[in-house]
């Protein structure tokens, strides 16, 4: 990759490219993994081949691709499980260290990622080392894989009164609306997650916080409003619910390609209207109006007063 530019050159790309370090898709996608203090071997879900990624080798892979937001090599664990969330965390954190020795390139921000399950004093301990180390930004891991919302949401009020709050919070494989709006509540900054390509790729389309629909359903057979009325995007100014339905219908490729055009940019607008009310100094009333209050939630309190100073 290195040889053909990176992947700002090869993607055609000239805005921000963040990569991860392979730690969640070993955990999420390989079989017959071997977990050492060393690294991982696994086993790869295409061919079968052996591989193994090392903390050094994950930092050199990210290098060659040339992003500019690079992960440390980290264990994704499961959230219930004490004894391993122990393990993991004394290898992650240890696989930190490794990650910084020989990063090479300073046009690249090597983040740091907390780990640790559901366990408060796990990821107590976890956000106060992986911050001291000094990554220029830090991730929180291993969230939204099995635990309840309101274990994410109490873990992330943890690591939000230990992390930096001049350095960028990323939660890592979470993208719902409404968990952003939640995260952000909480101190986060940065998102990422397959969500939006993934439900278009299932014909559902996002509407607002919450809402999504089923495209394939016959009821939009001859339906000639966009997705959303109020949407602006491409999807949305130039084909109607009934020829989405067409192409899914029809099996063409094309569906998938507007109703991810469609989903992304919902997910673009959502939060340039949070960042427009923490701006203007209004993000409690921007949640309140969107969100249900059905359940208590937390002030935004420092990192809106930060960002507005």
């Amino acid at each position: 990759m290195a040889s053909l530019g990176g992947l700002h050159r090869f993607m055609a790309w000239d805005r921000p490219i963040l990569t991860d370090s392979g730690g969640f898709q070993i955990f999420s996608l390989a079989s017959n993994r071997v977990i050492s203090e060393d690294g991982v071997t696994f086993r790869s879900h295409i061919d079968g081949s052996i591989h193994q990624i090392t903390p050094e080798l994950a930092v050199k892979i990210q290098e060659n691709l040339g992003a500019d937001i690079i992960m440390a090599f980290d264990e994704c664990s499961e959230p219930y499980d004490r004894t391993y969330n122990e393990q993991a965390l004394a290898r992650t954190h240890a696989w930190a260290e490794r990650c910084l020795m020989v990063k090479s390139r300073p046009d690249q921000a090597l983040f740091g990622i907390v780990q640790g399950g559901v366990f408060a004093d796990l990821r107590a301990r976890s956000a106060e080392y992986i911050s001291s180390l000094g990554f220029p930004g830090h991730a929180i891991g291993s969230l939204s894989v099995g635990e309840r919302k309101e274990e994410m949401h109490a873990t992330l009020e943890i690591v939000d009164r230990i992390l930096p709050e001049d350095k960028p919070r990323y939660l890592m494989g979470v993208g719902t609306p409404e968990d952003i709006l939640e995260g952000i509540q909480r101190g986060i900054d940065m998102f990422d997650c397959v969500l939006p390509t993934r439900l278009a790729r299932h014909n559902a389309a996002m509407i607002g916080t919450g809402e999504r629909l089923n495209l394939v359903n016959a009821a939009y057979a001859r339906d000639e409003r966009p997705i959303d009325e109020t949407c602006s995007c491409y999807t949305c100014l130039n084909f109607t619910r009934g020829y989405l339905r067409h192409l899914i219908v029809a099996k063409e490729m094309l569906s998938a390609t507007l109703v991810s055009i469609h989903n992304l940019f919902t997910l673009m607008r959502l939060t340039q209207e949070i960042r427009n009310s923490i701006l203007a100094g209004e993000f409690d009333q921007y949640t309140t109006d969107k969100t249900p209050a059905r359940r208590s939630r937390p002030s935004a309190g420092h990192r809106n007063k930060k960002t507005t100073e």
